[in-house]
Formats: structure tokens, sequence, C-alpha cells
């Protein structure tokens, strides 16, 4: 098995992983009758976790290697997710969450350093597609715990199951992962590719970062709220509420197979912008729906059109904000760092969009991610393009992808990451 194909296989169970957590949570409640405020200090304990950890994971990955941190994480983020069905109360659960959070931020980390250094030494787009995978996961893990529950089985044993299965998978893809120092460091074996890192300002990782924010808290908005928007809203039933959800996921799914393509033939700054412009449009489509004069098919159409754009659109920015800057070579502490930025407005997203729209209405609360997306669509090429600036292109060709740099600059990383991996 290849580097590529070994990331691929971590994608896939770390999208297993998240699914089987949150198809258990039924059952959870109805177990230890949590209601809704202790389930929802359940997942922000999870996610107080993650955000905890990322940091740290930077550090040891930089320290470790990214190679050793994922092999290490992966099977013990597996292992972690048979705690809550151990789990004999509600504080015991939340306390067993954070620990399940912060093996999923240093999880998540090191994914993307390990995605990062495939892409540099295949010297094309990869990251989009690896994300693309992860979502694939994650209907496999949902419906497997559907299946298994459908057919008789314990949640309980599900997950017992579940995590000792993904950590004998991730354990033996785990054997298949190139090495991938600290840039840091300045062993013979790493002079080639610490020669063409380049260090990130401060402020460009600070502004990543919020375009990535920004494309969680949209993302946030469609799953959280796109369901309630179809019934509450337009009037539709239950059915079509949840087909709102799922069309907004096959959307981003499907996209996200060919977004490393399409990368690759517009440049990082106009598929980008292209993404942010489509995500827009699609938000404005849910918004209008809201006030058509039209019968209730034609505005539950027009919103269901615009929750499959939005998808379309948010589907490559967090990966391509993750990809350009693995693509300079820098340090993994600057890639979790943008990490937490992003995932930090996946946390906030969904307590702000419920308090405007208690406050004034859903549609109100939608302007939110929308405006976020036209500052993706008008600011994430420029941002991009100064992280590049500078880069293994040697800024000769700012318009090309992150890791497409000229063919002698992709020789000397493909021959560092060899010699790392030997």
């Amino acid at each position: 098995m290849g580097a590529r194909g070994a990331v691929a296989l971590q994608y896939a169970a770390a999208g297993t992983l998240t699914a089987l957590w949150g198809a258990a949570l039924p059952a959870f409640d109805a177990r230890l009758d949590l209601g809704a405020a202790r389930l929802g200090a359940i997942l922000m304990a999870l996610a107080v976790g993650a955000l905890v950890a990322m940091p740290v994971a930077g550090w040891l990955a930089d320290r470790w290697t990214g190679r050793r941190l994922l092999r290490l994480s992966a099977p013990a983020a597996a292992l972690a997710l048979a705690g809550p069905a151990l789990a004999g109360s509600a504080a015991t659960l939340a306390i067993i969450a954070v620990g399940l959070g912060m093996l999923l931020g240093v999880l998540n980390v090191a994914l993307t350093v390990q995605a990062a250094a495939v892409e540099r030494a295949a010297g094309r787009p990869v990251m989009t597609t690896m994300h693309g995978i992860w979502t694939l996961g994650a209907v496999a893990g949902g419906g497997a715990m559907a299946g298994g529950q459908w057919a008789g089985a314990g949640v309980r044993v599900l997950l017992v199951a579940g995590a000792v299965a993904l950590a004998a998978a991730t354990a033996a893809a785990g054997r298949g992962l190139a090495d991938a120092p600290a840039p840091a460091t300045t062993t013979a074996a790493t002079a080639t590719a610490t020669a063409d890192a380049v260090p990130v300002r401060p402020a460009l990782l600070v502004a990543l970062g919020l375009l990535g924010a920004a494309a969680f808290v949209a993302e946030a908005a469609a799953t959280d709220w796109a369901g309630f928007h179809a019934t509450r809203v337009l009037g539709a039933d239950a059915a079509t509420g949840s087909f709102a959800y799922t069309l907004f996921f096959a959307a981003m799914t499907a996209v996200r197979f060919v977004g490393d393509a399409a990368r690759s033939r517009l440049g990082a700054g106009r598929t980008i912008r292209f993404a942010g412009c489509t995500a827009t449009a699609g938000f404005g489509l849910v918004l209008l729906a809201g006030v058509l004069h039209a019968g209730g098919s034609a505005r539950v159409g027009c919103a269901l059109a615009g929750w499959a754009l939005t998808g379309a659109g948010v589907a490559v920015v967090w990966p391509m904000v993750a990809s350009t800057l693995g693509a300079t070579g820098g340090p993994a502490r600057q890639l979790s760092a943008v990490t937490t930025i992003s995932y930090g407005g996946g946390l906030v997203a969904p307590a702000l969009l419920g308090f405007v729209a208690a406050r004034a209405s859903l549609p109100v609360a939608l302007l939110i991610p929308a405006a976020l997306l036209i500052a993706i669509a008008a600011g994430a090429p420029a941002v991009l393009a100064a992280t590049m600036r500078g880069g293994p292109a040697g800024g000769a060709d700012r318009s090309r992808p992150a890791c497409h740099a000229p063919r002698r600059v992709r020789g000397r990383v493909r021959a560092g990451v060899q010699a790392r991996s030997e």
C-alpha cells in the first residue's frame, strides 16, 4: 500500500469513527435520560477537548513527526470510542467526551499533516479528495450503526465492535504511511525539504483560520438548520426537512471528488472564488425561498436547490486552506493553529445562529453565513496567493495550485520525502 492509500484509509476510518459517535447519541439520550441541555453540554465537552488538543498536536507532530503522531492517535481515538458505551451517567459521559474530543483533535491535525506531505510528494492536489473519502466513511459509519440497530444489536455492542475494528484497521494502515519529520529539524535527511519551507506570517495564519471558520459556520448552518428552515419557515413535512440536509451532504461529497481536478485546471484563486460565489448563490436561493410569493412546492424546491449549491461551494474551502498552508512546508504547529481557529468557527456557529434566530428569525440568522461566504469569494484568493508567494514555486506562477511547483522543485521535495521514509 502506498502512502496516499494509507492516508486515504485513515481518513475513511476517521469519518466512520465520527459517524459512529454521532449516530449513537440518540441511544445515549434514551439510556441516560440526557435531555437537550445535558446533551448540548456533552457535545460542548467534546468540542472543547478537541480545541484544547489541536495546538498541542502541532507541537507533537513537529517533535515526533506526523507519521508517528497519526500511527498513535488513530488507534487510540478508535479505542476511545468504546468509552461512551461504558458510561453509566451523564457526568461520566461528559468526562469521556472530553477525552474523546482531545484524541479526535490530535487525529484531525495528524491527518492534515500527512495529507499535506502526500501532496508535496505527488506535486498535485489530493486534500479535497481525502475529505471526500472522509465523508464516505461517515456515510458508512452512520449506515452501520443504523443497520446494526435494525438487526437487533445494542448500541453498546456496536460501539465496542466498531472501536476494535477501527483500531485494527488504522494500526494496519499506519504501516504504509510515509515519514514526515518536522521541517524545523536540520538533519541531512531533511535538509532538502527544509530548504523549500516558507514561514507564514501570523497575520496570514489568522486569515487562513478565519477562512476555514467561515466555511465551517456555513456548513453548520446547513447541517443544523436546513431541516428546521424547511419545516418551520417553508411549511414542508419532516421528510422533506431531512432531505434538505441529505442533499447538502450529497452535493458536498460529490464535489470533493472533483475538487482537486478543478483546482489543477483553474488554479487555487479562481477555484476558491468560484466556490465562494456558488455557496453564496445557494444561500441566496434559501433566503429567497422564504419571501417568494409562490406555491409551497416552488418555495421548497428553491430552498433545496440552494442547499445543494451551498454544499457544492463549501466542499472545497477548508481542504484548499489546509492544502495551501501545507504546501509551504512549514512546521506542523502552523497547521494546528489554523485548524484550531477554523474548527472554533464550527463550535461557535450553532450557538450564534440559534441566539440570532431566537431574537430575530432564522432567515435573519442565515444572513450571517451568507455574508461570510461573500467574504470568502472576495478575500480568499488574495489570502491564498499571499500564502503561496515565495513558496515552493518561488512565486513564479501564482495562478497555479499551491502544490504545483516547477518540476525541479517537485523533484527536490520528492527526494526529501523519500529520504525521510527510508
